[in-house]
């Protein structure tokens, strides 16, 4: 996925600091997690990765050879298990 642009927007260049992210962190998340699922709800595509020692979920849209991300959310895996479980997430 490194051909890829990602695209900040002000409101999630926001949310990073609001929430004290590392933007090159969260890019790195973007680019090469391995963890991905589609969330049901909203169809966007859900990067899991860990920041420092928090496990975050960084909902995202791809357009074209763009990733668009959304927001991000400090979770854990029980959080992510459970919207597994309920059908909320499936794999990518």
């Amino acid at each position: 996925m490194n051909e890829v642009t990602v695209v900040w927007t002000e409101y999630m260049k926001y949310r990073l600091r609001l929430r004290g992210y590392d933007l090159s962190i969260v890019e790195h998340i973007l680019r090469f997690t391995s963890e991905r699922y589609i969330d049901t709800a909203t169809g966007r595509i859900m990067a899991i990765g860990r920041h420092d020692s928090r496990l975050v979920m960084i909902p995202y849209e791809r357009v074209g050879d763009m990733l668009i991300p959304v927001t991000i959310h400090a979770t854990n895996r029980q959080q992510i298990n459970s919207r597994i479980k309920s059908g909320r997430l499936k794999n990518e």
